[in-house]
C-alpha cells in the first residue's frame, strides 16, 4: 500500500506520539521553566510533526522534500538536548527520558533514510488523471 498522507507515515506517528508524551511531561515542569525549557521543548517536539507535514506537500520537488526533512532532523535533534536538560534538572525520571531519547534518535534514522532516498518518495505521475 502506498502513503497517501503524512500522517501515514511511521515516522509521523512516533513523532506525534513523542510530542504528546513531551507536553504531558512538560505540564509538570516548575513555573519558573515556562518560558525556556517548557516553551523550547514542546515547541521542537511539535515542530517535528510541522515539518514532516511541509515536506509531504513538497515532495514532488527533492531538493524542497529534503530540506524540510533536515529541518524535521534538527527538531528532533533539539528536542533530546531539551530532554537532556530536563534529566540534568530532574524534571524527568531516567526511564522516560531514555524511552523518549530513544524514540527522537529512532525518528532521525527515520528522516536520513528518506532524505537518502527522495525519489521514493515522490508522488506519481498525475498527468494521466482528468481533473
Amino acid at each position: 500500500m502506498s502513503v497517501k498522507d503524512y500522517r501515514e507515515l511511521n515516522v509521523y506517528k512516533l513523532a506525534f506520539e513523542s510530542a504528546v508524551r513531551v507536553y504531558e511531561l512538560s505540564k509538570s515542569f516548575p513555573p519558573e521553566e515556562k518560558y525556556s525549557l517548557t516553551d523550547q521543548i514542546r515547541r521542537s517536539s511539535r515542530a517535528v510533526c510541522a515539518n514532516l507535514a511541509e515536506a509531504w506537500r513538497k515532495r514532488r520537488y527533492p531538493n524542497s522534500f529534503v530540506a524540510k526533512l533536515s529541518d524535521a532532523d534538527a527538531e528532533a535533534a533539539e528536542s533530546s538536548v531539551w530532554l537532556d536538560f530536563a534529566l540534568r534538572f530532574k524534571f524527568v525520571e531516567p526511564e522516560l527520558h531514555t524511552e523518549l531519547t530513544n524514540h527522537y534518535n529512532h525518528i532521525c534514522s527515520q528522516l536520513s533514510v528518506m532524505m537518502s532516498q527522495p525519489e521514493k518518495w515522490a508522488p506519481r505521475n498525475s498527468s494521466t488523471r482528468k481533473p
